[in-house]
């Protein structure tokens, strides 16, 4: 029996021939399907295109490399991807021939997807955090969530820039700068920072060198960078997403997440990527929930940053209409004070398992450096250039844990700071019944130094990040030219409501808009 794209073909050339006989004529639609344009596009046009054959995946690929040729490393040289797959090419071509036979592994078949360069990868691709001490180190397996993907069939393009070691080297480090990558810029005003640490992932998707990315997440290493370049990003519920592979910080709150322009395609990664458990437990593929009707009664608005911002507060102003508007009950909160404690707590925790996990993974991986003490050894003796901007403190700090004489302390941080953050959502899930709560993710992007302005301004990841709450981050307004992120933080496992919510938002505040590469603020 003839796969149904081969029988298509096959009406196609009759319908052509009867043309021809009897009408003179055949249109272009019947004798040859136009070439779909891929710049900019969903994953949900993506997959329209494949099934009709007007775009395949080597066509796809080839646009992102291209892309990725002109304006990473000269162009507007924003840095974002750290290399490129040299298999990608040949992956996608075969993914082609499975599609023509039939063959569809699942929604995300033939679909790119860059990662995060401190996401480990069986390929000819190095694992690295970006540090140039782990230069070329090539791992012997994928993270288990990356594998994940290749069983559904994705291609797995590249590896993008990081702040390097996740940000979490040294007290003054620079967003989106790695020693192996240089410094990402935020495609929409070059001069200014694409956050981190996963500003390679969030830059890349705002620049279309990618379709999707992955990013990791300690504590709004996704949700910064997301907000502001523009894109939605997704920290899922805790241990929804193996950790595997990760080149960690700390497992208390370490999660890759997906990274994209639109609502429904981060959802269809995130399908992807969630472990089988996860699955189960969210009830639901989230890529259908991404397109449902939101059912929830009550929604918190938290309005504690609109001083601070006249897009702030536009945005959350036009965000309470839309919701009212949908006979949302919206219960307005003008302040989002967490108790101080918990960000003493959480670094405790953080550079306490810092030393534990990463100690652990060089061993697992058989990475070329055998401990925390050799980073810190190598960066020391070549500190001209890998401690010119900025120190190691961090290191230096995680090493000098005694992690037995220090676990009472490290167990009681934990158990407190998880409490907290907590008891400060519950406050508004739990005992408001709200369904979410959505509050604005970030200021607007400052500059990259040692260019003067304003700096960061403000964040709320942390409550999310430390309880281990699922939280979505998608554009929905603007301060100037820069983009402004909406958080929305429910539940553990309640991924399939807060989808259903982002895509109303999305829908009725605008959602991704493309960048104009501004050379700095002064460019019309």
């Amino acid at each position: 029996m003839k796969p149904a794209s081969k029988l298509k073909s096959s009406r196609n050339y009759l319908a052509c021939v009867f043309l021809l006989i009897f009408l003179g004529g055949c249109s272009k639609e019947v004798k040859q399907q136009e070439k779909a344009d891929p710049a900019w596009a969903s994953a949900k046009n993506v997959q329209q295109q494949f099934e009709n054959g007007s775009l395949t995946s080597v066509d796809l690929v080839q646009h992102y490399l291209n892309e990725i040729e002109r304006n990473n490393y000269q162009g507007y040289n924003l840095r974002a991807v750290i290399e490129v797959n040299p298999d990608a090419l040949s992956i996608a071509a075969a993914l082609d021939r499975e599609r023509e036979r039939g063959v569809v592994r699942s929604p995300l078949h033939g679909m790119p997807v860059l990662l995060k360069a401190n996401i480990a990868t069986a390929d000819e691709m190095a694992t690295t955090a970006g540090a140039s001490v782990l230069t070329g180190f090539i791992t012997a397996e994928d993270a288990l969530h990356v594998q994940q993907l290749r069983n559904a069939g994705a291609v797995i393009l590249g590896k993008t820039n990081l702040s390097e070691w996740a940000n979490f080297r040294g007290e003054n480090s620079i967003s989106g700068w790695s020693g192996i990558g240089g410094q990402t810029r935020n495609p929409h005003v070059l001069t200014h920072n694409p956050c981190g640490s996963s500003a390679g992932s969030g830059a890349a998707i705002a620049a279309d060198f990618g379709l999707l990315a992955v990013g990791t997440e300690t504590d709004g290493s996704i949700m910064c960078p997301a907000s502001v370049n523009g894109i939605v990003g997704v920290k899922p519920t805790r241990s929804s997403v193996s950790g595997h592979g990760i080149i960690p910080i700390a497992a208390a709150q370490d999660i890759a997440g997906p990274m994209a322009r639109y609502v429904h395609d981060a959802a269809l990664l995130l399908d992807a990527m969630a472990t089988p458990e996860a699955r189960e437990r969210m009830g639901t593929l989230l890529a259908e929930a991404a397109e449902s009707e939101f059912s929830g009664e009550t929604v918190v608005l938290v309005r504690a940053y609109d001083e601070r911002f006249s897009g702030v507060q536009e945005m959350t102003n036009r965000t309470a209409e839309a919701m009212r508007a949908k006979g949302i009950n919206v219960i307005e909160v003008m302040a989002w004070d967490l108790p101080s404690a918990i960000y003493a707590d959480e670094f405790e925790v953080l550079i306490y398992e810092f030393q534990r996990d990463l100690n652990n993974w060089l061993a697992d991986f058989a990475a070329p450096v055998a401990d925390m003490q050799a980073v810190i050894d190598y960066n020391a003796a070549n500190a001209d250039s890998e401690l010119a901007l900025f120190g190691q403190e961090y290191f230096e700090q995680a090493v000098a844990v005694d992690l037995e004489a220090d676990r009472a302390s490290y167990e009681r941080a934990l158990a407190n700071s998880r409490q907290l953050a907590e008891e400060h959502l519950n406050r508004y899930l739990v005992d408001l019944g709200a369904a979410a709560i959505v509050i604005p993710s970030y200021g607007p992007a400052w500059p990259i130094p040692p260019v003067e302005g304003p700096g960061y301004s403000f964040g709320t990841s942390t409550a999310a990040a430390v309880s281990g709450y699922p939280s979505i981050t998608l554009p929905a307004g603007t301060e100037g030219p820069f983009p402004l992120g909406l958080s929305i933080v429910g539940m553990p496992w309640s991924e399939a409501q807060l989808f259903s919510l982002a895509s109303f938002l999305e829908t009725e505040l605008g959602g991704f808009q493309q960048p104009k590469f501004l050379s700095n603020l002064d460019t019309d």
